[in-house]
């Protein structure tokens, strides 16, 4: 019979608390807040443990029933950029043991987000001899193959991930093609490695008939919409699809317009988006100023609304880990047109709920646009086997089921754990009785 497990789950510079689609705020934040919400669902509590990065952000934030947010004291309180936190990591991982002491929690597992987190959850695991479990979220080898010199990653990272493989019990991989990575790159040992499916929130990004979804986002046109859904970094490549639409608007008559959502800002800002700057610069060098919208950065709970708008979302990044936005898409009832890369080779079913092309080709994607919106059955289809597909194999629901089954073949009885705790803290080591 399973018991009840209270978890420490780890993520440090993505907090379910922070909005979504500013910087270094995206997929990690909706994992850990989806699934720490349907693990507790499932009768488990969950405390995850954040850096705070306001002064103004309370030590503790009762979350959703059975979730606590956890904002510990690691460096200055204000936003860092991630790959400035790595130097924090030891003063976060001892803030982490002081509130243990305090607040007298004794967790059954830690559960590492990315591979800051993870050297905190190993390190832990060898101190307190609790279960680990990992998931990268995005691996360092990955990074600096396909952004190379733009890679900002700190030195050594590759380093403490092979430590972080080596020093924890499971690793959780998204997709196969990142299982793949911790196989090959890493040399993981396979039977460590376990898939679990990233996921959708299938009643927040439901599908809306266009024409009503266009009137509640007030945009007003009957032409064909493509819509892009994400941040606004160079890596997302949305100058991509900015390129093949000016090819459409070039060699074809189509009068589409392109429907880009997302940036730092509630309102499209150049100076705080740069990119949205390079994108309205690239628009009018092609032409297609009047063909583009902006709408600046939107919220969960409104999206739905915009992805319903479009008649095929696009996604082409030329480096993407997993990447939810398909998904979401997909789960509004739209096809998707992604790039070959990462995770999206496997959440677009080439063919049946959309279309894989190669990155940072323009025209390939160009060719795909014209073929899904001048045929409107076929478009309609692969709507349909869209939804039907996340209905069917990416729900966070069954994500956490798999989560919650893995931590439970590793929980070890309950007395044991506790009496291992309770003498590593009956020490009180040196720099933890605050």
């Amino acid at each position: 019979m399973s018991q009840s497990l209270r978890i420490a789950f780890f993520s440090e510079h993505a907090s379910p608390v922070a909005l979504l689609g500013s910087e270094d705020a995206g997929g990690q934040n909706v994992y850990v807040d989806e699934v720490s919400r349907n693990l507790a669902r499932l009768g488990h509590r969950v405390d995850v443990f954040t850096r705070r990065d306001s002064a103004a952000a309370p030590p503790v934030v009762d979350w959703a029933p059975g979730v606590r947010v956890v904002n510990l004291t690691a460096g200055p309180t204000e936003f860092l950029l991630k790959d400035k936190l790595w130097p924090l990591m030891p003063e976060f991982r001892d803030a982490f043991l002081r509130f243990m002491l305090r607040d007298g929690a004794r967790y059954d597992l830690v559960h590492g987000n990315f591979w800051m987190s993870g050297w905190v959850a190993a390190d832990l695991r060898r101190r307190l001899g609790l279960p680990a479990v990992q998931i990268f979220h995005a691996m360092g080898m990955t990074k600096r193959r396909h952004q190379g010199a733009a890679d900002t990653s700190p030195d050594g990272r590759i380093e403490v991930e092979k430590g972080v493989i080596q020093g924890v019990d499971k690793l959780i991989a998204q997709c196969p093609t990142e299982a793949s990575e911790l196989i090959d790159d890493y040399g993981a040992e396979r039977e460590k490695v376990v898939v679990i499916l990233s996921a959708v929130n299938i009643e927040r990004y439901r599908p809306l008939p266009r024409d009503e979804a266009r009137r509640r986002i007030g945009l007003d046109t009957d032409d064909p919409v493509v819509v892009y859904v994400g941040r606004m970094l160079p890596r997302k490549d949305v100058r991509n699809l900015v390129r093949a639409v000016g090819l459409l608007a070039q060699y074809t008559d189509l009068p589409l317009k392109l429907l880009l959502v997302g940036g730092d800002t509630v309102e499209p800002d150049p100076v705080k988006t740069p990119e949205i700057g390079v994108l309205q610069t690239l628009a009018a060098e092609l032409g297609i100023t009047d063909r583009v919208v902006f709408t600046g950065k939107r919220q969960p709970d409104e999206l739905h609304a915009y992805y319903s708008a479009g008649d095929v979302a696009v996604t082409t990044p030329w480096y993407e880990p997993f990447g939810l936005t398909p998904l979401e898409a997909m789960a509004c009832g739209r096809p998707v047109i992604g790039s070959a890369v990462g995770g999206i080779t496997f959440t677009i079913h080439d063919g049946v709920t959309g279309y894989l092309v190669p990155p940072q080709n323009p025209r390939a994607l160009a060719e795909r646009l014209h073929q899904v919106l001048t045929q409107p059955e076929q478009r309609e289809a692969m709507g349909r086997a869209a939804r039907s597909r996340v209905e069917r194999e990416f729900t966070w629901a069954t994500v956490a089921e798999r989560t919650a089954a893995l931590y439970q073949s590793l929980a070890r009885p309950r007395t044991r754990r506790t009496a291992r705790v309770a003498a590593w803290a009956a020490q009180r080591p040196a720099g933890l009785a605050g």
